[in-house]
Order: C-alpha cells, then structure tokens, then sequence
C-alpha cells in the first residue's frame, strides 16, 4: 500500500513522483504504462524496496524478487553459481536453491549455459538468469522492468506463463514493457504514470490476446478447483457430465492445466488447441471451422445451479482441425519458508566474500599491507613497537577493503540484491566482508609479527611477556580494523558518490584517525610503543571499546542512507 508516496532525487532535486495512493491486491497483474522518461523505473524501485520515498510511506511488502531491464554481465560467477548464491540470499538452502536455479534455467531454455561464467554470456542470455533469481524462490511480489528485452520469442513465452502462474499461486506482479499487447487479457490492474501522479486505465479485455480451449474429463461428481486461473469460461457436455471445456487467455494455459492435473481427484486432460484471434466487428468474419457453440459460462460439475431457471443443454462439436497435443505440464516443487533475517544477512555476506574472492581486488589491498609489513617490521626488533606498527598501517588497508566491498557490484546487480534482503541489509553485508578480510589480514600481520619480534623492550633489557603482548597487539588491530572500516564506509556510497572525491576523502580520513589526539587506533597504537619503552603490556580494552562503537553508528548511519538513496 502506497499513501502519498513521492521522490525526487537530491534534497532541491524536482519531483519525478508526488502523491501517489495505491493498493496493490494479491493474486494481480499489474501494468505500469507511460511515456519514456516519466518515472516508471522509479516507481517500480520503491515499490521492490530497493529506494525509500522522499515523502509518504509504503508498508506490506512483502518478499520481493525485481528483475532489470539490463543485467550486467560484469559478475565473477557461473550462472549456476550465482542463482545458487542468490537463492541463498532469498532464503532457500543452498541444494534447493542450486536445483531450482537449474530449473528455471532448462524453463528459459538456457540450462546449457549453466556452467558458462555470466562474462561470457550474450544479453539475453544474462536476461534469462536475471529472470531465474527471481523466479527461483516463489516471491510473493514481482517486479518487472521490461524484463522482456532481449528475450527469444520461446522464452518471452515462459516468461508470460511463469508471470500468469506467480499471480495465480498469490503473488502480486507489476511490470514495465514496452509492447502494448504483453499479456493482453491477463492483466488485472493497469495504471498510466503521467505528471508524476498514477491514472487508472482500463485494463486488456479477455478476448485482445490469443485464447486457449481446454477439453478435459473428470468424475461425473467431480468439482472444478475454487478459484481456476485466469477466470475460465466453462462449458458442460449434455451427453456428457463428465466432459468439460475451459477457454481462457493464453498466458494462463500452463496455470490452469497444472489446477486440473494437481486437483482431487485430478482431471484428465483431452485436448488443448489455440482458438484464431478475435475478428474486428468492421471485417466480415469467414465461414466458421466448427459448429456453433454456447458459450455462455456454466457452473462446473458440482458447483450448483447459477440462475432460476434450467438452461438448454447446450451443443458441443469437436472442432474440425486435429487437436494439438498436450504438452506436459512439471509440477511445480512448493517453496520452503524463508530463513529468519539473521541467516539471510549471512547468505548476504557470503555472497560478498565471494564476489570480492573471484573479483581478486583483494589483491591490491593484500600487496600493499605486506608492503608496509617488509619495509616497518624487521627480525629481532622490539616485539610491541612492531606491533603498533602493523596495527597503524592495518587502517588505511581496511578502508580500502572496505570502500572496495561496498562499491563491488554493478548497479543492477546490487539493485537485484536489495529487492531480495533489504537496502539496509545489502550494505551491512558488504561492510561486514570488508571488516572480515581487514580482521584476517591484521590476525596474519600480528602472527607475522610475532614470530618475527624479540620479546623484549625497546632498549632490549626487559623481557616481554609473549601471550599478553599477542592479546594488545591483536586488540590493537582490531581498533584499526573497525576505525578504517568506519572510515571506508563514510567515504563510498551512499555517503560520496564521486570515485575521485571518495577516494581522497578516504586517504585523508585515515591519516586523521592515526595522528589525531582521542582517535581509539591513535591511543592503542601508542599504547603499545610507550609500553615497549618500559616493557610493560597494555591492553588497549578501553579503545577497543570505542572503535566498535564508532563502527557500529557509522555503520548504521550508512545502512540508513542507503534505503534512502541506494
């Protein structure tokens, strides 16, 4: 439910909405129409979650899954691998989510593609696992921006019957696309976006699309499922109780065949033929291929009568044309119920770590920390001034880190990933991959240190105890760690935007945490080079304390920003 929801962008930006009211029902198609340039992207992102309105308020969302116009390539996984990633991410478990990413991979017809990196795939291709990841889970909400462009004409197909079937099981769809006819006669909802404001339009009647008729026999007693998809018109056989015809918009075929195969006890399915599109009133219509037939809906076989008086039995003929084969229709596997928020988050993060692993940018950072190691930490000096001098140098690695995880995936991408978990979630999952690889180069720099170091005092007459001296030198990166991880993420998106002006900023915060007075990296560094004066160990607990509370505002400062401006 949308009331009174705008966006512009920038704090004196102009509106590109204002004042949108909206109810969007389950078991509904909705399309967005309006002219290139008016805000339909921007509609379709709030209401996925990926940004906030600047004014009003969206509440009932529910599992989302948005597919782009354009999804990048630019990702260092397999198809496989990262529908498996995303599914997780969803909340599936991971042999669930790698089957069913499988499946709607060989539905879209790109199961070949499977183990081929997403560099290597064409457009539509990349469209298609794009369309997979949100398929794969069930969502209860889908949005689609032309996620139609690119796609073959069997796989616009599956995507019409995969779109009538997430709406028939009890999910709201809301797409984009550029083609008036797209699901014609299947949409229930459709509204024009034109001077930032949303207009009612009358949705496709039934008979603008292709139809489809459905011969199928049951159990004289048998009742048809409540609630068919797509609203089938219904015709009895007089000879024949048992024989039914369904005719309905060709979107909802495999929906409704699915309904009849999966009721209890399932109908028997006899026939399956397209019926010729409609003829317009003003072109006189040829000679008929079959015999007339009463069309009017009549209740199904056990449903009761729908009027006062008893209709005539009607007449039923097979049409003269041969009867298209079947296609058999897979059952559709249930999804299992999503994962608490907290395993979600971590799914996040696993994917992160993976990304920036395969990426290898990684590496810069890594280089540049052992550089600083072999030109400051030499064998035999001084155990705890090598120690505050690892930790010093941690800080700016870990920004670096940090900045990179948060600014690692295209746009797209990272769209798609906020739909699935949340803008806020997406960002503390990119923090937190940052901080972890930072913590696991300051533990290897403390290690190195160790083995390296004498244990003894600056002036190499007091001995140093070794296993307190490894707990403040420890201690004394991990205050690094969380200082440079605050200062990465004030100095990346959503906070600076700019590549140059972010990455000045960064180098400039890192040196002001390591030489300005209070700063917690600043009073354990010290800590440990005065102590090495005397031999004595300090444990820095009290600046520990205040570089994780600096890192967790500035982390949910940012996480804030970005559901407000991903």
């Amino acid at each position: 439910m949308l009331r009174g929801v705008g966006r512009r962008y920038g704090l004196r930006g102009p509106w590109v909405l204002r004042g949108l009211d909206l109810d969007l029902p389950a078991h509904t198609l909705v399309r967005i129409e309006g002219a290139n340039g008016v805000g339909k992207s921007t509609l379709l992102r709030l209401l996925a979650g990926i940004d906030a309105p600047t004014e009003g308020r969206i509440t009932g969302r529910p599992r989302t899954a948005y597919v782009p116009e354009r999804f990048p390539a630019a990702l260092p996984f397999t198809a496989a691998g990262y529908l498996t990633h995303l599914g997780r991410v969803h909340g599936l478990p991971a042999a669930e989510a790698a089957a069913r990413g499988q499946e709607w991979l060989a539905r879209f017809g790109a199961a070949g593609y499977a183990r081929t990196p997403l560099a290597e795939l064409s457009k539509g291709t990349s469209q298609k696992v794009a369309l997979a990841q949100a398929l794969l889970a069930g969502p209860d909400l889908l949005v689609l921006d032309e996620a139609w462009t690119g796609l073959d004409t069997e796989a616009r197909g599956a995507l019409d019957r995969a779109v009538a079937e997430r709406a028939a099981d009890g999910a709201t769809v809301v797409f984009v696309d550029h083609d008036p006819g797209r699901l014609a006669g299947a949409v229930g909802l459709a509204y024009r976006l034109e001077g930032r404001t949303l207009t009612p339009v009358p949705a496709s009647p039934g008979d603008d699309g292709p139809r489809v008729r459905i011969e199928a026999t049951g159990r004289p007693s048998a009742a048809l499922p409540p609630e068919l998809p797509g609203a089938p018109a219904v015709e009895r056989d007089a000879g024949n109780p048992a024989a039914i015809r369904l005719t309905t918009s060709a979107a909802y075929s495999d929906p409704l065949l699915h309904a009849l195969l999966t009721a209890r006890p399932p109908w028997h399915i006899t026939g399956l033929s397209q019926l010729p599109a409609p003829v317009p009133a003003s072109v006189p219509a040829a000679a008929p291929a079959v015999a007339a037939v009463d069309m009017t809906p009549r209740p199904a076989p056990g449903a009761g009568p729908t009027g006062t008086t008893d209709a005539a039995p009607e007449t039923v003929s097979l049409p003269a044309r041969p009867v298209r084969p079947v296609r058999p229709v897979r059952p559709v596997r249930p999804v299992r119920p999503v994962r608490s928020p907290g395993r979600r988050t971590a799914a996040a993060t696993r994917y992160q770590a993976a990304l920036l692993a395969r990426s290898q940018r990684w590496l810069a950072p890594l280089l540049l920390y052992a550089a600083f190691l072999g030109i400051g930490v030499r064998a035999g000096q001084p155990l705890l001034d090598s120690l505050g001098y690892a930790a010093a140098a941690l800080l700016p690695v870990a920004a670096w880190l940090v900045r990179l995880c948060v600014t690692q995936e295209p746009p797209a991408a990272r769209a798609v990933t906020a739909a699935a978990v949340g803008p806020s979630r997406a960002h503390c999952a990119s923090l937190l991959t940052g901080l972890g690889y930072a913590l696991a180069l300051g533990g290897a720099g403390t290690g190195t240190v160790l083995l390296m170091s004498a244990p003894v005092s600056t002036d190499h007459t007091v001995a140093v105890p070794l296993l307190p001296a490894a707990l403040a030198g420890l201690l004394a990166a991990g205050c690094s760690a969380l200082l440079g991880g605050a200062v990465g993420a004030l100095c990346a998106r959503p906070v600076l935007r700019r590549h140059g002006w972010s990455l000045a900023a960064a180098v400039s915060a890192a040196l002001l945490a390591l030489v300005t007075d209070g700063s917690p990296a600043k009073t354990a560094v010290t800590d440990l080079v005065t102590g090495s004066l005397t031999g004595t160990v300090r444990l820095p607990l009290l600046p520990a304390a205040g570089a994780a509370v600096v890192a967790v505002a500035v982390a949910a400062l940012t996480a804030r920003l970005a559901a407000l401006r991903e």
